[in-house]
């Protein structure tokens, strides 16, 4: 069993196999989130996507220092956080390398960022594959993601304007033949219009089955 909080915007804790990673892990200045940086346990693995404000890296980066744990991105991004004394494992858009045993491997995302190049990250642990898109718009590979590692549960962005908005994020769902959603980049700012309700509703066009946590801030839930 699996356990999986969100912190809100795309700051998430995955809880398994004695693990605990943590993906884009913003937490100052987060408004969705209910604790502090002070509060926040650490983790044996921070995953984080691209070097936006809202995403965590520096974060990241304060936390390897004061509570352990390793940061894992893009090759730049994590010669970034190297250089400002965290510990750091980079990579590139490839097959799977092990941290801290625990398998992940960096995948496309269509986005932008300011350190090396976006991605998400699929992690391979527990006899499960998850997958944290990052920030992201649709993109045909993910028909080949889902064809390769049929994620059973992915954590995608559904608020739009940024990134995909329910809509795409239902053809996504198709393409990565997941069975558990857990919505993620939505509600923040005013411009990200994309709920899990809407998500609901453009699944329900679709005809898949999907099961979308409706996930609180801070509250665990177990998959």
């Amino acid at each position: 069993m699996a356990r999986l909080t969100w912190f809100g915007h795309a700051a998430f804790l995955l809880e398994v196999g004695g693990k605990r990673i943590a993906f884009d892990p913003w937490i100052e200045g987060n408004p969705k989130c209910p604790i502090s940086l002070d509060d926040f346990e650490g983790a044996h693995i921070y995953a984080v996507s691209h070097s936006h404000g809202d995403h965590g890296l520096n974060d990241a980066i304060k936390l390897s220092k004061e509570k352990g744990g390793v940061i894992v991105g893009i090759f730049e991004l994590a010669n970034y956080a190297t250089e400002r004394g965290a510990k750091a494992v980079g990579a590139n858009i490839g097959g799977f390398f092990d941290v801290e045993g625990v398998e992940i491997a960096l995948t496309e995302a269509i986005h932008s960022s300011d350190i090396g190049s976006p991605v998400g990250f699929l992690v391979r642990i527990g006899g499960k594959t998850f997958y944290h898109a990052g920030d992201t718009g649709l993109f045909a590979g993910m028909s080949l993601i889902g064809d390769l590692y049929s994620p059973e549960v992915s954590m995608l962005p559904i608020g739009g304007y940024y990134t995909m908005d329910p809509v795409q994020a239902s053809l996504a769902l198709k393409m990565l033949k997941s069975k558990v959603v857990a919505p993620m980049h939505w509600g923040t700012f005013p411009v990200l219009k994309g709920t899990p309700e809407l998500l609901e509703e453009e699944i329900r066009k679709l005809g898949i089955k999907v099961r979308v946590l409706k996930l609180k801030p801070g509250e665990p839930v177990e998959i």
